[in-house]
Formats: C-alpha cells, sequence, structure tokens
C-alpha cells in the first residue's frame, strides 16, 4: 500500500501502532463490523468450535472440582471433552445432549462457591 492510497478520500485507512512501530492499513466492512474484545468470564463455558453434544456429565446445582468432566462435544469427527476451569456449582445448563451448537454459544454457567 502506498502512500497516496489512504490519502484518496475514497479508501478509510487505520494507523496500528504495534512494538513501537507505526503501520497504515486500509479498512474494510469486516473489520468495521467486528465484535468487540472483552475479558473472557471463567465461570462461563462458551463453545469455541460448532459441533453436538454427545453426553452432559453434571446437573444443575451439582459442585465441581477443577478438572472434572463437563461435557463431550463432537467436532470435526473428533470427541472434546470439556472440564471444569474451577471450583463451583453448576448454575446453569443452556443445552441437551444431541444438541447441535453454534461457535460462541453459552453451554453451561457455574457459580462460584
Amino acid at each position: 500500500m502506498e502512500k497516496s492510497d489512504c490519502e484518496d478520500k475514497k479508501i478509510r485507512c487505520k494507523s496500528l501502532f504495534i512494538d513501537g512501530t507505526k503501520y497504515r492499513t486500509t479498512l474494510n466492512k469486516k473489520y468495521e463490523k467486528r465484535k468487540p474484545w472483552s475479558k473472557l468470564e471463567k465461570n462461563k463455558i462458551i463453545s469455541v468450535i460448532p459441533g453436538t453434544i454427545l453426553k452432559i456429565y453434571v446437573t444443575e446445582g451439582q459442585c465441581v472440582k477443577k478438572g472434572d468432566n463437563l461435557i463431550v462435544l463432537e467436532a470435526m469427527k473428533m470427541l472434546n471433552l470439556i472440564k471444569s476451569p474451577l471450583e463451583g456449582i453448576i448454575k446453569s445448563i443452556k443445552l441437551k445432549e444431541g444438541e447441535k451448537v453454534s461457535k460462541g454459544k453459552l453451554m453451561i454457567e457455574i457459580g462460584y462457591t
């Protein structure tokens, strides 16, 4: 990208600073419509890949320890065992066995003890 590209009123540019170096880049619609970053909440188990729930090992109100099995998510013909990231009580389960989940879906919420 040349400097004259950003000076053109039809092309929108953005400046970025990475490790003290300034970069200029053009903006696109995908960038402008992106979801803002938010800090992860350890007590919310969110699907990072789409798949199917094969097994739910916990029930609402059940106490869990860090590392306990929560669910099995099948994605791309692989079984993914989701474990508890912390100790607490299962506050809510937002899915059922056999349900298809999309990326970013809240699956389980754990309450702190």
